[in-house]
């Protein structure tokens, strides 16, 4: 069966690429319609800026390549790969604007602290300049080929031109995807780890935040009392000797309480249990503070990492006080394991449910701290429960050796026990 023809009037739609590199343009026909303007006015405009990147192109790396025996070459081929990354967003600027290609921009260069010749280095081995270069080398003759054919054909071709103009746009689609599109996989990687670290660095700026405020709010307060209460009682002392030891008295609670208060900060920072014992007696011991009953399973034949022993310990801690406070549970388990390379911890109860990363900031923290290690964060909970939050890191030994393929693809599934 045939598709009806469309209503005359009606605009051209983009037609979706199935192989995954945005929208295609509706089939060429013999009407001029505006993707075949589109495409005219690109292969037109071909010749004025491939003749520019080709000037440029050709100085910059004539010029660098030659003066590399020199001590400015290097510098100069770097600020050349630089600038042609600029030509390249351009260039996809067009092409998007033109042909409708989809092309992802490429990351930006790490700005690292390793010094002015590592950053160089760098620079000179930019695979996305270099590609660029190479883009820009290669259009100069083709610029001129489309710039002629299109002209020749608004005149003497003009009834069959927008099938001769598709045929050239798709070959610049070709050049666009091939030479000016990231490099997939490291391109992705490198993106993905600048994201990583300014999550690691806002964890650990709120981290100092709560640790400031703590000690402000709490301890710091009760000594402060502490000493102004031994002050009045030192002043009493030969006065009235009862005052005094009533005052002796309350000071003495107060370093209690500025001790436990203490002991509780220290224990957010890292739990004492956990560096003396291990991951099992960690959560037994933050498991006991739950106000559900909770279960616990590790099954662990060796420690991992103090780094991810310490993240599992504190997701562990974080869900069970979710449990604590909100879920309306009777009953919790954890469950700890290692498979493939990776730890699995799983948290599970049998509360009113309706937990997601989307409700509250302690989830999304949580899922935040494990994405930044290449960990998964898989929250399980229907409207009336049970909710199951399973946690997935990757598995690095005392020594601090990563476990060689446990990073999971993205959008892997995440196993569980229940």
């Amino acid at each position: 069966m045939t598709e009806p023809l469309s209503p005359p009037g009606t605009p051209l739609t983009a037609v979706p690429d199935p192989a995954g590199h945005g929208d295609r343009p509706p089939p060429a026909r013999f009407a001029y319609d505006a993707p075949t303007w589109k495409e005219i006015a690109h292969l037109l405009a071909n010749l004025p800026v491939s003749l520019i990147g080709f000037v440029y192109v050709a100085t910059m790396l004539f010029t660098g390549v030659g003066l590399t025996v020199t001590v400015i070459g290097f510098p100069l081929l770097a600020a050349g790969l630089t600038g042609a990354r600029l030509l390249g967003r351009m260039e996809r600027a067009r092409s998007r604007k033109l042909l409708g290609v989809r092309v992802e921009e490429p990351s930006r260069l790490p700005r690292g602290s390793g010094g002015f010749w590592p950053r160089l280095w760098m620079a000179v081995k930019d695979p996305v300049g270099w590609r660029t270069v190479l883009y820009g080398l290669i259009r100069l003759p083709w610029g001129i080929l489309t710039f002629a054919v299109t002209l020749t054909g608004l005149f003497v071709l003009w009834p069959v031109l927008p099938f001769i103009a598709r045929a050239l746009a798709n070959a610049d689609r070709a050049m666009v995807r091939g030479l000016l599109s990231p490099s997939d996989e490291l391109e992705r990687r490198i993106a993905e780890l600048e994201s990583d670290r300014g999550v690691v660095v806002d964890t650990a700026a709120a981290d100092l935040r709560r640790i400031e405020r703590d000690l402000h709010d709490g301890a710091q307060a009760r000594l402060v009392n502490l000493a102004m209460g031994l002050g009045l009682a030192k002043e009493k002392l030969l006065e009235d000797p009862d005052a005094a030891a009533t005052m002796v008295e309350e000071a003495h609670g107060e370093v209690k309480l500025a001790l436990q208060e203490l002991r509780d900060l220290a224990r957010g920072i890292h739990p004492a249990v956990l560096t003396d014992r291990g991951l099992d007696a960690a959560l037994s011991s933050v498991a006991s503070r739950c106000t559900v009953p909770v279960k616990v399973t590790v099954d662990l034949d060796e420690r991992p990492a103090a780094a991810i022993e310490g993240i599992a310990y504190f997701t562990v801690s974080e869900l069970l006080q979710n449990i604590s406070k909100h879920s309306g549970a009777r009953s919790a388990a954890v469950d700890a394991w290692r498979s493939e390379g990776r730890l699995f911890i799983q948290v599970w109860d049998d509360g009113r449910g309706g937990a997601s990363l989307d409700g509250g900031t302690g989830i999304r923290g949580l899922a935040d701290r494990l994405g930044a290690v290449d960990g998964l964060f898989v929250v399980e909970s229907p409207e009336g429960g049970p909710t199951t939050v399973t946690a997935e890191l990757p598995w690095r030994d005392r020594s601090g050796a990563l476990v060689e393929g446990n990073r999971p693809a993205k959008g892997a599934s995440v196993r569980g026990r229940r």
